[in-house]
């Protein structure tokens, strides 16, 4: 045994008795705790692998690096959901000796991304974690091509050669359209963006999947596309609504902040939530438990997230560039809400 069960007891919050009882198969413990307590034992013996990796290196600083490209989705409405990915890193850093740094970088109207590759070269860290929301595929690859220990966070694509750590947007957009045919929901829409975002176009990829396989099927004229904006979504939702017809009975909504803004311009309308349309989110972020009525939304584990990237990091200082590749998704949960209602006389799954 690597690490201690009063550690994982600790992390957890539950007493050593109920770690150990886990630890050694036995019953009497409720599978979300089980669950977490294998999955703060696996973190722990990573951490604790990795400090004999490191043993022989000296510690450092690690950079974080934020990129900003256009700014639809890395701006001042986002600022909280970045701030948990990095609390993720810093104690997942401090815990195996090392320091984290945070660079931003605004590179906006520049070709590429010259002002990050001039950055990462001439800073003298370790490695870095660069949060990659808003960069397209042919920008991770020129900056993993740097001879420097990159980890890209907050987006991920399968055929670079780099490593990722993101959220588990197939898994997470499953969930929410499974809980609207759970309520009776068959006429689902999709509210999208068109914003360059990795993570919004493997929604769109994984709403289609996730409604096709739960037998839900997505009408064009039920995708609504949209600025990822608050400003923007609410705009383009008022011209929607003055185009189209009948909106379904249920809509996902790409993000927190673009369904804000679709919200506001669905009640001006004289719709009601949940009454006329049911509506989910995605981020969960702090806002959603506060809007009338609150959102359903998909919570990201930032915070986890963040964790995971420092610990790929930590095995490409401690292994070198013959490190293998890894990418890495992380499950997310939906929290529910009062903007879901069940359908009134809905037929049984």
């Amino acid at each position: 045994m690597r690490v201690k069960i009063n550690d994982i007891a600790r992390i957890v919050g539950v007493s050593p008795a109920t770690v150990s009882l886990v630890l050694n198969g036995k019953p009497g413990v409720a599978e979300s705790t089980r669950r977490r307590v294998l999955q703060a034992t696996k973190a722990l013996e990573e951490q604790s692998d990795l400090r004999r990796q490191l043993g022989t290196l000296k510690a450092g600083a690690i950079c974080f690096v934020k990129i900003v490209r256009h700014g639809h989705t890395l701006n001042r409405d986002h600022d909280v959901f970045i701030a948990a990915h990095l609390d993720g890193l810093d104690e997942e850093a401090r815990g195996l000796g090392y320091t984290v740094e945070v660079k931003a970088v605004d590179s906006a109207g520049r070709p590429g991304v010259e002002a990050a590759l001039s950055l990462l070269g001439e800073i003298d860290a370790a490695g870095f974690v660069v949060l990659g929301t808003e960069l397209d595929e042919a920008e991770i690859v020129a900056l993993a091509g740097l001879d420097r220990p990159i980890v890209f966070m907050d987006t991920h694509f399968g055929s670079a050669n780099a490593c990722f750590a993101n959220m588990d947007n197939c898994e997470s957009v499953f969930e929410a359209l499974a809980h609207f045919k759970a309520a009776g929901h068959r006429e689902v829409g999709y509210v999208r963006s068109d914003t360059r975002v990795r993570n919004f176009r493997l929604r769109d990829l994984a709403v289609r999947e996730a409604s096709a396989k739960l037998g839900l099927p997505l009408a064009e004229h039920h995708v609504f596309s949209v600025d990822s904006t608050f400003d923007g979504a609410y705009r383009d939702m008022q011209r929607h609504l003055q185009t189209r017809g009948k909106l379904p009975t249920a809509l996902f909504i790409v993000n927190d902040v673009t369904a804000y803004g679709c919200i506001k311009a669905i009640k001006e309308a004289g719709l009601r939530i949940p009454e006329d349309v049911s509506v989910i989110g995605f981020d969960d972020l702090p806002t959603s438990a506060m809007l009338d009525p609150p959102l359903t939304s998909i919570r990201v584990m930032n915070r986890e997230i963040g964790q995971a990237a420092m610990r790929l990091l930590m095995r490409r200082i401690a292994g070198g560039p013959q490190t293998p590749i890894e990418k890495v998704e992380i499950g997310g949960r939906l929290v529910l809400r009062k903007s879901v209602q069940r359908v009134t006389g809905a037929p049984p799954e």
